[in-house]
């Protein structure tokens, strides 16, 4: 898929400068940025839910329930 996007002249003279300099062709690098950027985004997000949740009084209810049940299982295959 071909996109057409703008960018600064600063981040071109980047892209070209570190494409010559590890011999990468820049369509390389800018899938390796946005793999990155999206990774990052995921995990921020993953926080982002996680924290809310811990605030909620009901999703912390249904974890300590299931908690509890997990280790009956695992009291009962021990035994």
């Amino acid at each position: 898929m071909n996109i057409t996007s703008s960018l600064s002249p600063e981040i071109i003279s980047r892209l070209n400068d570190y494409s010559k300099k590890f011999r990468i062709p820049k369509s390389r690098i800018l899938e390796q940025a946005l793999e990155a950027y999206f990774e990052r985004i995921s995990k921020a997000e993953l926080i982002r839910t996680f924290k809310a949740a811990s605030r909620d009084e009901e999703i912390l209810l249904m974890a300590e329930e299931g908690l509890e049940e997990y280790l009956k299982i695992l009291d009962n295959e021990t035994t």
